[in-house]
């Protein structure tokens, strides 16, 4: 299956993401929440890196779970024209 190339802004979107996730990861170890996620470490290292761009919903749903963040919080952290990636998960 050839995949649609992604518009800058999807890569852009991908970034914040997974900076997003780096933040609240905070000092736990990327094997152990990706563990308590269900997922493989390599899996959390190309979303916190913005290689993987576009994770699965169910795998998002699961790294939200562990993390103990809600996806309206992500969801919205992520939106285009929003200021409020820059200030979620801070607090």
């Amino acid at each position: 299956m050839v995949r649609t190339p992604l518009t800058p802004w999807e890569r852009q979107r991908g970034e914040r993401f997974g900076a997003l996730l780096r933040r609240a990861r905070g000092d736990r170890s990327m094997v152990e929440v990706a563990a308590a996620a269900g997922v493989s470490a390599e899996t959390l290292r190309k979303i916190e890196t913005g290689r993987a761009p576009t994770p699965a919903f169910f795998t998002v749903a699961a790294l939200a779970a562990a993390l103990e963040v809600s996806l309206d919080e992500l969801a919205a952290a992520c939106a285009q024209d929003s200021d409020y990636g820059e200030q979620a998960l801070s607090a």
